[in-house]
């Protein structure tokens, strides 16, 4: 029979693992080696400290960088340094991945103002309309009269339209919001400003910022700040410079390895153990690839992932990791067929490629081609294809016959 008093208990491993979780934002003095890129993202909000216009800025690089960390943590202590400059600065952060349509994300951001001034206004959860939303932000705003409103827009290339970043950095212009207005733009794909709407374009008078991977001892100094997750004396001593080493050398990706050491300890944890082992670190590798792949492909459309299915087969059925585009189009296109669904051309699967490989899922490399042919791209799968399976949750199918 099973002990009631101790299916919840907390074991003897962790002591705060919410330190180890995603949506864990620290102070932004623990922020580890990104010191150059919160002195830029200082500047930009520096005047809004001040009761002035804080500037915009977009944000690139890829998952695991630090962009939203960095983001939320230098704007939170804007809004304090605000405060005891005599001013007052609020922001309002949209995962845009979760909030996909125009009003999905104008509420987001109106429910967020509001919660972060503690007002008493009621943000409807449906019923009207994307511009009502954002009138209640306006409104908002004059009633308390903030100095300065910073909205972070995360993965702001997963909203449908522009339309949200055009009324945000024309509100004031246009009388609607008597603040100061800036936006953060954060987005993994380096190309997204040029997507955008030529009068957004201009009305959004942006800095960029690139967040480079983090090197191995980066992530370790990111490592040791999240100790305190863990009971005095739990891990052993090689365990978080095995696991810097292994993020660093596979990604640079932080998210990546404190997912990683969350999942050591985890299985320690499941063993009955009271220390985290190396061991524990090679078998948290794979359930963290996975965790991070999922993450990267959730919310692709179903193209995408199709693709990589087809990358992921190939891969796994041949003695070459390594596939033109021609070769993956061919067998995607067997794949869309057999669920009964149009495939798209081989010039937009090459472009979907070439986005992969920013994510970081692939690699991309231009070969010469030979005497007889032009120049190519081959594309090379970075996770195992069991691994990339695995996070697709893909059912059995027939791997490519090596014809």
């Amino acid at each position: 029979m099973v002990d009631v008093d101790d299916i919840f208990g907390g074991g003897e491993i962790f002591r705060r693992r919410e330190l180890l979780r995603v949506g864990h934002v620290p102070e932004l003095d623990r922020v580890v080696g990104r010191d150059d890129e919160i002195t830029e993202m200082g500047r930009a909000l520096g005047p809004g400290t001040r009761g002035g216009p804080p500037d915009s800025i977009v944000i690139y690089g890829k998952t695991g960088t630090g962009k939203s960390l960095v983001s939320r943590c230098t704007t939170r202590e804007a809004q304090r340094q605000a405060q005891e400059n005599g001013a007052t600065l609020q922001y309002g952060y949209v995962d845009c991945s979760d909030y996909t349509t125009e009003t999905q994300a104008s509420r987001e951001l109106a429910q967020q103002l509001a919660e972060n001034i503690d007002t008493d206004h009621s943000i409807p959860r449906k019923g009207v309309g994307a511009a009502t939303y954002r009138d209640m932000t306006w409104e908002m705003l004059n009633k308390h009269n903030v100095d300065s409103f910073v909205a972070i827009l995360d993965e702001i290339d997963k909203l449908e339209d522009d339309e949200l970043l055009r009324s945000l950095s024309r509100a004031k212009e246009s009388g609607k919001a008597s603040c100061h207005i800036g936006v953060i733009c954060i987005s993994n794909k380096v190309e997204y400003k040029e997507r955008l709407d030529q009068r957004v374009h201009s009305s959004l008078q942006d800095n960029e910022l690139i967040f480079n991977p983090y090197d191995p001892d980066q992530l370790r100094s990111i490592l040791n700040n999240r100790r305190e997750a863990f009971q005095e004396g739990v891990l052993e001593n090689g365990v978080v410079p095995k696991t810097a080493a292994l993020a660093g050398r596979e990604h640079g990706d932080a998210r990546k390895a404190v997912d990683m050491l969350y999942e050591a300890g985890r299985l320690a944890e499941k063993d009955g153990l009271t220390t985290v082992r190396e061991s524990h670190i090679d078998a948290a590798l794979t359930k963290a690839e996975v965790n991070r792949v999922k993450q990267l492909i959730s919310g692709s459309p179903p193209h995408v992932k199709y693709i990589l299915q087809a990358l992921a087969l190939l891969t796994k059925s041949r003695n070459t990791s390594t596939f033109r585009t021609s070769e993956i189009y061919e067998f995607y296109q067997r794949l869309v067929d057999r669920e009964g669904m149009n495939s798209i051309s081989q010039d937009r699967v090459y472009r979907l490629l070439k986005e992969q490989a920013f994510l970081g899922l692939l690699e991309a490399n231009h070969t010469g081609g030979g005497d007889y042919e032009g120049a190519y791209l081959e594309h090379t799968l970075i996770s195992e294809p069991e691994v990339v399976l695995n996070a697709l949750d893909n059912p059995p199918l027939d791997t490519p016959r090596n014809e």
